[in-house]
């Protein structure tokens, strides 16, 4: 049954000590512009999370509760549904991520030596945020902080390949691609495994710095999306789809049905397979969720960049 989503109508105008209301300055001279504008989610854990235009929606699986936050994007729940990762982007053009508390309705900002850092990913534990961020080297690289704000780490940071799209192996190792290459890292950040990614899914697709990988919490399956050879009348660039690659058999098989059209990925601890797309006129996405053998949901009717808890 689709999810309906309706918005409570309370307000709160200021979120704790760190983040002041709307267009007031930080403690650290940046404006915060994630307003919160509904009521905490008080002894109901989010299930899920997604962005809204420039506003993230966070929701319980029921609808019954849900929050909603101006001015952010990039929503990343954590796996236990009670914290909330986010970016916010300032009138410079910086971006930055921070965390909101659901029950307390606090935030803060990562503890980031960087201007342009987005795109938060909690490891399936939830004690750490992988992340992607622009270094002083003009690279891209993974940044790594407990969820303390604490212990930030450059991953990799010696060497002269830019990464993206960063997500979680397991609770001690990451994935992330230079467009050519699947990287695995340690969290100690050094690199342990290089794949040739056209050697893994082959040679028919189109990759992008957004595409994103995710292996099965069994190691046995690798979740991609990635552009395709589908031609989709009205659609303005490659289409992209979502595949599953058995590692063994090193078979693919396609789990988004032709004619929509897969810019987002994410897939939780616990392999559930969520995603947004968008079908002709391409002016709306939905978001869905599936699992593994291609069982599919509709879940939201407007919305993009959805993030999971486990279940």
């Amino acid at each position: 049954m689709n999810l309906t989503l309706k918005s409570l109508k309370y307000f709160i105008p200021c979120l704790g000590l760190i983040a002041a209301c709307n267009g007031n300055k930080t403690e650290d001279g940046s404006v915060s512009t994630a307003l919160l504008d509904t009521v905490a989610l008080s002894k109901k854990a989010i299930a899920l999370a997604y962005q809204d235009g420039q506003k993230i929606v966070a929701t319980s699986i029921d609808t019954l509760k849900q929050i909603s936050f101006g001015g952010a994007t990039d929503p990343a729940i954590s796996p236990d549904g009670i914290k909330l990762a986010y970016t916010l982007t300032d009138s410079t053009g910086g971006r930055s991520i921070w965390i909101a508390d659901m029950e307390n309705k606090s935030q803060l900002k990562l503890q980031v030596n960087s201007n342009n850092y987005y795109q938060a990913v909690w490891s399936p534990s939830g004690s750490n945020l992988a992340f992607s961020i622009f270094t002083s080297k003009k690279l891209w690289k993974i940044g790594v902080i407990k969820n303390d704000n604490t212990g930030y780490q450059l991953i990799d940071s010696a060497s002269n390949i830019s990464v993206y799209s960063p997500t979680w192996k397991n609770e001690t190792e990451l994935l992330g691609h230079d467009l050519t290459n699947l990287y695995t890292f340690n969290t100690k950040g050094k690199i342990i495994d290089t794949k040739l990614i056209s050697g893994l899914i082959g040679k028919d697709f189109l990759l992008a710095s957004s595409n994103r990988f995710f292996y099965t919490r069994d190691g046995k399956k690798l979740i991609f999306n990635v552009g395709n050879a589908d031609v989709l009348d009205g659609l303005t660039g490659p289409s992209e789809a979502v595949y599953v690659l058995d590692v063994d058999s090193k078979k693919v098989n396609r789990i988004s049905p032709k004619g929509i059209n897969v810019p987002y990925l994410f897939v939780t601890a616990d392999d559930r397979i969520f995603y947004s797309g968008a079908e002709k006129p391409f002016t709306q996405s939905k978001i869905y969720v599936s699992d593994l053998d291609g069982n599919i949901k509709t879940i939201v009717e407007k919305g993009t960049n959805p993030t999971g808890t486990l279940k």
